[in-house]
């Protein structure tokens, strides 16, 4: 399988390279650290897509026996179960057998990004507006590289597109180009909890309505 790297450039005052499929360059890298790593994701993103599913972040954890751990979520409503990792699993795993991107033994883990979950595609940072995060920054801006607060959105100005984020303790909202972000996640609130705790209940199957049977009271 060839990964898709042809790039467009989009014309701004910093040139910004866009991979077709996999998002920016930057995305890229918020989704992995390593070499390793983007040699896992340009398999496993195509996979992924083809099935319905976004690769969140991709983890190979060195040792006796290698561990790849990809995060993924449904492209439809950014969910994960259980039976959707499975699915993926056995997609990847099939896939890898062919490719081979790992030359020593491994283990494969799929799951899902969490409540705490990170924050690696530009729409995420628009998609979990009013979500409480932590960014860090690849630069020191006002002495500090990173940031707490609110999102609320992304924006775009001539120099590229930006995260807009209230922070604590701070009356004006901040715009943070989304090029300097090196890692960013939500944090775990009261009512993130609670929303987690309804969606699991909403998607529990209804118990199916019985008709009563001869000589039941």
């Amino acid at each position: 399988m060839t990964p898709r790297t042809g790039c467009e450039e989009r014309p701004s005052q910093g040139a910004v390279f866009l991979l077709p499929k996999f998002g920016c360059s930057k995305e890229i890298k918020l989704k992995t650290k390593t070499s390793m790593d983007e040699r896992i994701l340009a398999i496993a993103a195509l996979v992924a897509e083809d099935m319905g599913y976004n690769i969140v972040r991709v983890r190979v954890q060195g040792g006796k026996r290698s561990v790849v751990q990809i995060m993924a979520e449904r492209l439809s409503d950014g969910l994960m179960n259980v039976n959707d990792c499975a699915q993926l699993s056995r997609a990847l795993s099939s896939t890898f057998e062919v490719e081979d991107p790992i030359d020593s033994a491994y283990v494969l883990e799929v799951s899902s990004p969490g409540l705490d979950r990170p924050l690696t595609d530009l729409k995420h940072f628009e998609l979990y507006a009013g979500g409480l995060a932590r960014l860090e920054l690849d630069r020191f801006v006002e002495g500090r590289k990173r940031f707490r607060g609110i999102l609320a959105g992304v924006t775009k100005n001539e120099n590229g597109d930006n995260v807009a984020i209230d922070l604590d303790k701070e009356n004006e909202t901040a715009l943070i180009p989304f090029a300097w972000i090196s890692e960013a996640k939500l944090l775990i609130t009261d009512a993130m909890i609670q929303k987690g705790q309804s969606t699991k209940t909403s998607q529990k199957p209804k118990p199916s309505k019985k008709s009563p049977k001869k000589g039941d009271t």
